[in-house]
C-alpha cells in the first residue's frame, strides 16, 4: 500500500520534474540553433535560353536543392534583351535577398541586362551562353567565330499580333534537333525537348544589348566545347573579357541537360565565393 506521503513526494518529484522540462523548451526556443547562425544561402535564379523551356534546368535544380538552395527557374519571353530583362527584374524583384543569376545560351544576355545595378545579384554564371557588351548582339556574337551551324538548322514561323505589328519566330527543326541542341543528350530525351521547344524572336537575336552586369560582378562561365549553336571560340573570347572563372566540358550546347551535376557544382562555387 502506497501512503498519502509517499504520493505527495511522487507528485512533488512530478511537478519539479515538469517544471525543469517547461524551463529547458524555454531555453531552447529563446536560444536559437547553431544552424541558424548560420548566413542563408543566396537563391539560385536560373533563366533558359533560346529553342528551350525552364524544365531544360530539372536535373540541375535537383542537384542545387539536394545541397540546400533555394531555386527558382524563371520563364522568359524570348522577346528581346530588354523585354525579356523586364521580366526577370519582376521575378526578382520578388526574391528577398542575395541572388546568384545563372543563364544559359540567350538567357546569358538577359541576366546580363536584369542584373546590372542591383545590389542583389552577388554573382552571374553564364552556361554556353552569350555574355554582350552594351552595343553588341547574340547575332554579331555568333557570327564572330566560325563553328556555329545553327542557321541551317532553323525553321522560321512568321506571326502577327493582333495589334497589327509582324515577325518572325525561329524553332530548330525536329529531324536536326538532336543533333544541333544536344547531340549527347539520350535520343529520347531530345525527342521531347524538340517537342516541347519555346521559339525566339528573330529580333531578339539582333537586338543591342544594354548593360552589362559582368563588367562589375564576379562571373562564372561554363564552356561546352563541342557546341553547335554558339561556337566554342566565341565563348572562351566573352568569358574572358568577363574576367570569368571558366569550366570547360566536352558537351553540346545543352550542357545543363547532359552534365547536371558539374554545371550545379559551378553555381555553387560561385553562390559560395560571394557569401
Amino acid at each position: 500500500m502506497v501512503s498519502i506521503k509517499g504520493v505527495r513526494r511522487r507528485r512533488l518529484r512530478l511537478g519539479a520534474v515538469s517544471t525543469i522540462a517547461i524551463g529547458l523548451l524555454a531555453t531552447a526556443a529563446a536560444t536559437p540553433a547553431f544552424a541558424a547562425d548560420k548566413p542563408a544561402k543566396p537563391t539560385v535564379v536560373l533563366e533558359h535560353g533560346a529553342f528551350a523551356d525552364a524544365s531544360s534546368w530539372n536535373d540541375v535544380i535537383k542537384e542545387l536543392r539536394r545541397d540546400g538552395y533555394p531555386v527558382v527557374a524563371a520563364a522568359n519571353p524570348l522577346r528581346g534583351p530588354a523585354n525579356d530583362a523586364a521580366a526577370l527584374r519582376s521575378v526578382l524583384d520578388h526574391v528577398e535577398g542575395p541572388k546568384i543569376l545563372v543563364g544559359h545560351s540567350y538567357g546569358g544576355s538577359v541576366i546580363s541586362a536584369a542584373g546590372a545595378n542591383d545590389p542583389q545579384v552577388k554573382a552571374l554564371v553564364y552556361v554556353a551562353a552569350f555574355l554582350p557588351a552594351p552595343g553588341e548582339t547574340a547575332l554579331e556574337l555568333t557570327n564572330k567565330y566560325p563553328g556555329s551551324t545553327l542557321p541551317d538548322a532553323l525553321d522560321p514561323v512568321p506571326f502577327t499580333l493582333p495589334g497589327g505589328a509582324t515577325g518572325t519566330d525561329l524553332y530548330i527543326k525536329p529531324g536536326t534537333f538532336h543533333h544541333q541542341f544536344a547531340a549527347d543528350v539520350p535520343a529520347g530525351t531530345a525527342a521531347l525537348m524538340a517537342a516541347t521547344q519555346r521559339p525566339i524572336a528573330q529580333s531578339a537575336l539582333e537586338e543591342k544589348a544594354e548593360a552589362a552586369a559582368w563588367q562589375d560582378k564576379p562571373s562564372w562561365a561554363v564552356i561546352a566545347t563541342q557546341d553547335l549553336n554558339i561556337p566554342v571560340d566565341a565563348q572562351r573570347y566573352m568569358a574572358k573579357r568577363a574576367r570569368a572563372h571558366v569550366t570547360e566540358v566536352r558537351a553540346s550546347h545543352s550542357v545543363a541537360v547532359s552534365h547536371p551535376k558539374t554545371v550545379a557544382d559551378v553555381i555553387e562555387k560561385a553562390a559560395r565565393a560571394t557569401r
